[in-house]
């Protein structure tokens, strides 16, 4: 990479981009160019062609042959441009199309540190609007070698006429030169500034349209709009500037070519008074003039590929964005043993986890509970490498997860979201989502142990039902999250506030069925109600980032500040008594709380009396 991308990693990854992208449709960007060149060439022929044609008319003699030869390259220009016509949006199509899979790939594999930096709205903006407009580069490049021909032989051809013609005209290409240099520079500023605007949009109609119930029930509809179209000015401002610029090149360019083709048709109209020049030869001559001053078509390319440029460094920032790096290292045969080893997360500037140690023997239940904003969920992301930290590691059975192959990883981990998202064609491929080949059995029975076999079979097409024509609710979505990943199966089975939308009765039969399902898998749960932190094994207290505790539930629940961050005054197994004694000392030798010789938590029993660890 060169140094310039070195200094602007976003420009070196737009470049590199779009060098791939064209090299992904070489071929027919070889052959755009040489359809372009060769009407190029037709199109300098012809006015050669019409004055030979005009003298031998004009002379009486026969001019047959020149006729057809006009005729015929009229109607090769007319072949020529339909499948340059062709070749462009084909090519623009299959590199927007490359484009968009890179970046998506990209994207995902970068993970949330992509959305968080960019937002779902301008992602999607620069997906979508910004990669088309950046896949037109290669048939714009290819395009302008004839573009820049056209001009090029039009001088060329004045010059095999007479010398004078050439000299003339060149006397005014130093105006149109800077003409086209300043077209360039402003487009490509004012496009990215009209860019940029769009992105804003994007983002706030993404934010605005996810959270529609919200700003309906608070009556807020008029100012949301205005909050998505504050950027609106913004836009008008740059698109207007656009304009502006395009309008003054042209305005420039109708300012200045007419003045040299003027020039020019003059003297060839003196050389023919001196018998220097034909009729036919003024006449090839004046078209070659308009050839040689077309800047309308350079400027329409160059303003082009000015505004593909800026939509492609919008493309390199996502790209600039790293993607999470895997190991080659394989996950030995192991209980599913979780070890966090002094792992510290910042975000915004700011410390979320601090120093973290936990230790999750093999076959346990962790629950994870804490105050909003204590670093539960990001904990959770942690656990399974959703997110990296940014000091200390995370081991599954010994081994960190950076060193983990990706499918290594992904088959050892499975997830269930509080607001999960189903994606596949119907319920049962939503349930077997990442599985390499679910069977119904397997499906079937991860949803009974979901609860929510009942209300699928209930659905028009069962588990044939189309995800989108599947009316649920709230929990009953999450009932098929836990569902696929009851069917992932794999050691450690993580569930990020999986449970928050369960009525209590269906919630406690679910997690006496996760909680009795054997040693086999290890689990982490973030939890809000005191019941589902009561069954676990072990509960790891968060507090300002912290681990503030490790122990039973029954135990930690001697602590005002503990049962302050439920927040709801319920007691050990939700009776409501907030005074309720502790259950009996219920420790089974798997280990011993706090290790205060290593400073190391386990989660296999009671943390002492619950005291500050």
């Amino acid at each position: 990479m060169t140094s310039r991308g070195d200094d602007d990693p976003a420009a070196g990854h737009a470049r590199t981009l779009l060098r791939t992208a064209t090299r992904y449709s070489g071929s027919r960007c070889v052959a755009l160019c040489l359809v372009s060149v060769a009407a190029t060439g037709a199109g300098l022929l012809l006015p050669a062609a019409l004055g030979r044609a005009l003298d031998l008319l004009l002379a009486h003699a026969p001019a047959t042959r020149w006729v057809l030869c006009c005729a015929g390259l009229v109607l090769l220009l007319g072949l020529l441009d339909a499948l340059q016509t062709v070749l462009t949006g084909t090519v623009d199509a299959r590199t927007t199309a490359w484009l968009r899979r890179r970046l998506t790939g990209h994207v995902l594999g970068a993970g949330p540190r992509a959305a968080d930096r960019f937002g779902p709205g301008d992602l999607v903006a620069r997906l979508v609007g910004n990669a088309a407009e950046a896949g037109t580069t290669p048939a714009a490049r290819a395009a302008l070698l004839a573009a820049l021909a056209g001009p090029v032989g039009g001088v060329v051809a004045l010059a095999l006429i007479d010398w004078w013609l050439t000299a003339v005209f060149l006397a005014g290409a130093p105006v149109l030169a800077l003409l086209l240099r300043a077209v360039s520079r402003d487009t490509s500023e004012s496009a990215s500034h009209y860019q940029r605007a769009q992105g804003r949009i994007a983002a706030a109609l993404a934010e605005a349209v996810e959270g529609v119930r919200t700003v309906r029930a608070a009556g807020t509809e008029g100012r949301e709009r205005a909050r998505v179209l504050r950027a609106l000015p913004d836009l008008s401002r740059a698109g207007h500037r656009m304009w502006r610029v395009q309008g003054r090149a042209a305005a420039r360019a109708v300012a200045v070519a007419p003045l040299l083709q003027l020039a020019v048709v003059a003297v060839a109209g003196v050389l023919l008074t001196r018998d220097r020049l034909s009729v036919g030869e003024v006449l090839a001559a004046s078209r070659y003039a308009v050839l040689a001053t077309g800047v309308g078509v350079l400027v329409g390319r160059l303003a082009g590929l000015a505004r593909a440029r800026a939509a492609a460094r919008r493309l390199g920032e996502v790209e600039a964005e790293p993607a999470t790096a895997f190991g080659t290292r394989r996950l030995p045969d192991g209980p599913g043993r979780l070890e966090l080893r002094g792992v510290t997360v910042r975000r915004g500037g700011r410390t979320v986890l601090d120093g973290v140690d936990l230790d999750v023997p093999g076959g346990t239940t962790l629950a994870v509970v804490g105050r909003s904003g204590a670093g539960k969920s990001l904990l959770a992301a942690l656990a399974g490498r959703l997110a990296d930290p940014d000091a200390g590691d995370v081991l599954l059975d010994g081994v960190p997860l950076r060193e983990l192959p990706h499918d290594d990883l992904r088959r050892a981990v499975g997830y269930a979201f509080a607001r999960p998202a189903l994606l596949g064609g119907t319920v049962e491929q939503a349930i077997g989502l990442g599985l390499p080949s679910p069977s119904p059995g397997r499906i079937r029975e991860a949803a009974r142990t979901a609860l929510a076999d009942d209300f699928v079979r209930r659905l028009p097409d069962g588990y044939g039902t189309a995800v989108a024509d599947a009316p649920r609710s709230g929990g009953e979505s999450q009932r098929l999250g836990l569902a696929r990943a009851f069917a992932h199966g794999g050691r450690l089975l993580i569930l990020d506030d999986a449970l928050s939308s369960l009525d209590t009765v269906t919630e406690r039969r679910i997690t006496d069925a996760l909680f009795g399902d054997g040693p086999g898998t290890t689990r982490l749960l973030v939890a809000h109600r005191g019941a589902t932190a009561a069954c676990a094994d072990a509960v790891a207290w968060l507090d300002g980032g912290r681990v503030r505790a490790v122990g039973r539930h029954e135990e930690l629940w001697r602590l005002a500040e503990y049962r302050a961050a439920f927040g709801d005054g319920a007691g050990p197994a939700d009776t409501g008594d907030s005074d309720a004694p502790p259950a009996p000392d219920t420790r089974d030798g798997r280990g011993e709380g706090r290790d205060h010789t290593s400073g190391r938590t386990r989660t296999g029993a009671t943390a002492g009396d619950g005291t500050d660890s």
